[in-house]
């Protein structure tokens, strides 16, 4: 079964593995240096041609393309029916659906139904006057009678959610920077609109939509001040941990507004919302949505230490909550957090890929992770993230994982000829996908392997979970099953070499992180030697 085709319940999104693109940082093709759709499709091949030489991609999520000022890249939107022209136009958008389409490709596009760009002709509409019939979309409020924001609820970017708006004497809400107002999602006018926005891309041909920020769409109708976080190490943690965001976001209040959109998407098209419930509110996300098309992003993985026992544990109690008949996802890297091989190391990196693209449900790989992009060094004159900038000495900002991707050897990494609008990481020339793909051995070709096994494995995309016992700790295994065939996953985290003994019968290698051993080779699982960093994909 090749990577985009349904599976016998047309629930294509079970088979499918999804690469996140960063637009601004995939691929230049006009030299401005920055990323751009047409440089998108240029490279639709490298991720799925048809072929084992390719990575077998499934579906792509780029990250915002709308018309945009770009106080935030692109997630302040001044027009969600329009392409930045940074990007391109519509109808090099349409050619990207094609052309995608055409490979097996679905498209996901992100959606930004928290906040527009405080330049998007509702908001200046908005902040004309208090009658002005677009006012309430926004949230707006009187200041207390010191003259200070009406409660103390604080902007994710730094500072006050608050800014005061002089000629008409009152203040607007944004959860992000003061240039990304947000929307009133208590206003039907605006959900509405939403609801048009996403059937506008959906005509378009767009197989489905990340819903960023929607954790923080339901707000408290009071506006009651947010608890103190006793928890909170003043110079330590980013100012924003001082509160606990009980009143601002996370509130249950946000189902009925999934369930709203989920009305105009079509049940063969795919949600996957920004939103980090715990593990007891989970089930209510999953079924927000009577198409059963939303899932909630599991970003637990990310955030864990790298350790085998507390991987298990983890994953063992989200796939019983998640249950057999719903989809879970896995993430361990995106465009808010620190490249992967930064976070816990290029051996381990090897480990991550296995388990990643082994586990039950939708697997995320970020741009760039199959290739093992590290973290740039961004020098302070080039900063462009507002986060980093307006909130310094925590390392919160994102730029050194969104820097561009590392194609060959050429000068800026084959990403653009001209200088890109980030620098590139020192180490290009050894991580590219040139060098990569003419390494057996590589990690590229490790993902390559481990896709196309996945893509074509009723075990791997539709079959149960089960981890197993050992008694090495810092040993993970686990089996998946279905329709006869049954896979097992042995994951050494450790620097330590070990041994491990299965009851099973002898086994046939399927992978193996070094790409070292012939693929059907023979195993004796009774005693299994697994080197520092070395995992096995068999079946038994």
């Amino acid at each position: 079964m090749e990577a985009g085709a349904k599976n016998e319940n047309g629930k294509w999104q079970r088979n499918t593995v999804v690469y996140q693109i960063y637009p601004l940082s995939f691929k230049d093709s006009n030299g401005d240096g920055k990323g751009d759709l047409s440089g998108i499709i240029e490279k639709l091949d490298y991720l799925n041609d048809g072929t084992a030489g390719s990575l077998g991609i499934g579906a792509i999520w780029l990250s915002p393309i709308y018309k945009s000022p770009m106080a935030d890249f692109g997630y302040d939107v001044a027009d969600y029916y329009d392409i930045d022209p940074v990007f391109g136009d519509l109808a090099s958008f349409d050619k990207l659906i094609k052309a995608a389409h055409d490979r097996g490709i679905r498209v996901i596009v992100d959606f930004v139904p928290n906040h527009s760009s405080s330049q998007h002709p509702w908001f200046i509409k908005s902040r004309q006057s208090r009658n002005n019939p677009k006012r309430d979309w926004y949230i707006w409020r009187d200041p207390k009678p010191d003259g200070s924001p009406p409660n103390n609820w604080l902007s994710a970017f730094g500072g006050s959610a608050w800014t005061y708006d002089e000629a008409t004497g009152q203040y607007y809400l944004h959860s992000f920077l003061e240039q990304q107002p947000d929307l009133n999602w208590w206003n039907p006018d605006v959900v509405a609109e939403m609801q048009n926005v996403l059937r506008f891309w959906l005509k378009r041909g767009v197989d489905g939509f990340r819903l960023d920020a929607i954790d923080n769409l339901a707000k408290d109708k009071a506006l009651r001040d947010e608890p103190p976080n006793p928890d909170y190490s003043p110079g330590k943690d980013d100012p924003y941990q001082s509160l606990l965001h009980v009143h601002s976001k996370n509130r249950l209040e946000v189902i009925p507004t999934i369930e709203n959109l989920c009305g105009v998407v079509p049940p063969d098209r795919f949600m996957v919302g920004e939103i980090s419930p715990t593990l007891a509110e989970l089930p209510q996300f999953y079924t927000a949505c009577i198409k059963k098309i939303h899932i909630p992003f599991n970003f637990n993985l990310i955030n864990l230490a790298w350790d085998a026992a507390a991987f298990r544990a983890f994953i063992d109690r989200y796939d019983r909550v998640v249950g057999p008949n719903e989809l879970p996802n896995y993430v361990l890297g995106n465009h808010d957090q620190p490249r992967l091989v930064s976070r816990i190391g290029r051996e381990s990196a090897r480990i991550a890929a296995m388990l990643l693209l082994s586990l039950r449900g939708v697997p995320f790989i970020y741009y760039g992770q199959e290739i093992g992009m590290e973290d740039g060094t961004v020098p302070p004159a080039r900063v462009q993230d507002p986060w980093g900038q307006h909130v310094s000495g925590f390392g919160l900002g994102r730029d050194p994982e969104r820097t561009p991707m590392q194609w060959n050897t050429a000068p800026y990494a084959g990403f653009s000829e001209v200088e890109p609008w980030l620098p590139i990481p020192r180490n290009f020339k050894d991580y590219n996908v040139e060098v990569e793909s003419a390494n057996p051995n590589s990690l590229l070709n490790l993902y390559r392997r481990l896709i196309h096994y996945r893509n074509n494995s009723a075990a791997l995309t539709v079959g149960s979970y089960q981890s197993l016992d050992l008694p090495q700790s810092n040993v993970f295994a686990f089996t998946r099953k279905a329709k006869g065939q049954e896979v097992l996953v042995v994951l050494n985290f450790s620097d330590q070499a070990q041994t491990v003994s299965f009851d099973f019968a002898d086994a046939k290698l399927v992978c193996d992180t070094g790409l070292e051993k012939a693929v059907g080779t023979a195993l004796d699982i009774t005693a299994l030697a697994l080197r520092p960093h070395e995992g096995y994909v068999l079946e038994l």
